[in-house]
Order: structure tokens, then sequence, then C-alpha cells
């Protein structure tokens, strides 16, 4: 049952992620991964909001299961970012690298620290 809960989450949270990227990216005249950025700080608030949630036993571990590592496992994407900012660098664009490295992790770590206080706030 849980594989299934994982795989249901995943099957919406990938075409998500794709069209999610595609939307934001194309209304971006930039060489910054605008997407990508954008999933990442999305499903990193989703997964803060479901762990806060799951903590203070307002969703159980099925909602962790289906949302959190189905879910935000398919809509983010730590590789993609990755190869995006090696390609940034490589392309001579390092001040785009380095942004997107280090906004990238701030605004990740800000959004899941977010969703857990906001699942506390609504549920604890």
């Amino acid at each position: 049952m849980n594989w299934l809960l994982v795989v249901a989450g995943a099957m919406v949270g990938a075409p998500l992620r794709f069209l999610t990227d595609r939307y934001v990216q194309c209304r971006h005249d930039t060489v910054f991964p605008w997407g990508t950025f954008t999933v990442n700080v999305a499903g990193s608030l989703i997964l803060g909001l479901v762990t806060g949630a799951v903590a203070v036993g307002a969703a159980s571990s099925h909602a962790q299961l289906l949302l959190g590592t189905g879910l935000c496992g398919a809509l983010t994407t730590y590789s993609t970012f990755s190869y995006e900012t090696l390609r940034l660098a490589a392309d001579g664009a390092r001040g785009w690298a380095a942004a997107n490295a280090v906004l990238s992790v701030l605004a990740t770590l800000a959004a899941a620290f977010a969703g857990v206080a906001a699942a506390r706030a609504l549920w604890g």
C-alpha cells in the first residue's frame, strides 16, 4: 500500500514539475533557472507543511508518503538544480551560478521552515 501512495503522488508531481518549470521559465528572459527555483521552493514549502502536520498529529503517515515522498519527491529536483548551476558556470555566467546556489539553498530552507511553522500555527 505504501508504495502505491508514493507512486500516486509522483504521478502528479512529475508532470506538475515539468509544466511549472516550462511555464515559469518561458516568462523570464534570463539565464537564471527560475522554473527549477520555483518548483524547489514550492516543494519545500509543501513538504514543510506536510511534515509539520504529521508532527502535530493533523495528518497521517499516509499523507506523508503521498504528498511528502511522492508529490514533493517528484516535484522538486536537486539533480536539475546541480546541473543548471554547473551549466551556468561552464557558460561563463559564474555570478548567476553562485546566485542560483546561494538563493536556492536559502529559499528552500526558508520555505521548509515556514511550512513547518505554518502547520504548527494552523494545527498545533
